[in-house]
């Protein structure tokens, strides 16, 4: 496996990456040194994707308005659907 420069990766491109190696994984067609280095690859994907999906969140707002017409926002509650 190559070394990723997570500096300059998108987070869909990593997530693919990390599909990738689960199904290689999953396929046992890996030699085990390979296999665990593709494991640790695939770990280091899976925080990045995390640490991204959780930035997005704190993105996030919830527009409210009230019956004044007032617009206002606060942070979107993720237990809301």
């Amino acid at each position: 496996m190559k070394q990723i420069d997570f500096a300059k990766i998108s987070f869909e491109d990593a997530l693919m990456q990390l599909e990738n190696i689960v199904r290689e994984l999953e396929a046992g067609k890996i030699k085990l040194d390979d296999a665990v280095e593709a494991y640790e690859t695939a770990t280091a994907l899976k925080k990045f994707c995390e640490e991204k999906l959780k930035a997005a969140q704190l993105k996030i707002e919830k527009i409210n308005i009230a019956p004044s017409g007032a617009v206002s926002t606060e942070p979107f509650d993720k237990t809301e659907e």
